[in-house]
């Protein structure tokens, strides 16, 4: 088979896979998920120890601006710290090229001998590969890191999206309250489907189905909605 029939095979049967690298995605998700159950259950707690309307919307508010905030920063610094540590590895393993060609190419052809190919077209193919300096570093943190250098996350767009996917979710529960609901079964209403309809989108970044994500959702969602009302009870009559 030619260079040209390769290309070509491998064009008619290219395939997308799923984000698993991070991006955009899992902080929207799972921004939205956490804003979502955290608000709906900080609300169902104040509400369970009987307190008024104005001090519910209150709560919802200030659980909604300081959760998208907190998930933004606690996002951007550890989507940050994780592209800075790759790119620490990448510069440890550049000077190791620099320095150590030799034992790089044996590593490189090494690796591909444990894989199954036959040792002297290994190393062939790794000398290859190790000609062009950055394509060398490329493959080497392909292969040593499981990275691609050139899709790292970014913290800007992960922040971005974990800020206002939280402050989505967490106003489902508090719109009913904001449009003039005077007890929290609207806002249960609609944070149930919120809950069922995240879990469904988030089979999406797993191999769950649409309908297993979104009933497990629900149930962990609701259960910390029960728990924080039931708690809002106990102690909402001691307190004040």
């Amino acid at each position: 088979m030619s260079a040209q029939d390769i290309a070509e095979t491998a064009e008619a049967y290219k395939h997308d896979h799923r984000d698993v690298n991070g991006g955009w995605l899992r902080p929207a998700v799972f921004g939205a998920m956490d804003g979502l159950v955290s608000n709906f259950a900080l609300m169902s707690g104040v509400v369970g120890g009987h307190a008024s309307n104005n001090v519910v919307v209150l709560t919802g508010l200030a659980g909604l601006a300081a959760g998208a905030f907190s998930m933004a920063a606690g996002e951007y610094t550890s989507v940050a710290s994780q592209r800075e540590l790759v790119q620490a590895e990448l510069e440890i393993e550049r000077r190791e090229l620099l320095r150590n060609p030799e034992a790089e190419l044996a590593e490189l052809a090494q690796l591909y001998v444990d894989r199954g190919v036959e040792p002297r077209l290994a190393f062939e193919v790794a000398q290859q590969l190790s000609a062009d300096p950055e394509r060398a570093l490329d493959v080497h943190a392909r292969e040593e890191l499981g990275i691609d250098p050139d899709d790292l996350p970014s913290p800007l767009v992960a922040a971005v999206s974990s800020f206002i996917s939280f402050g989505l979710g967490a106003l489902l529960p508090l719109l009913p309250y904001l449009l003039g609901a005077t007890s929290l079964l609207p806002a249960v209403v609609l944070s149930v489907a919120g809950l069922f309809l995240c879990g469904a989108v988030v089979s999406k970044v797993t191999a769950r189905t649409w309908w297993f994500s979104g009933l497990r959702q629900l149930a962990l969602g609701g259960a910390a909605a029960g728990v924080t009302f039931l708690l809002g009870q106990l102690i909402g009559g001691h307190v004040g």
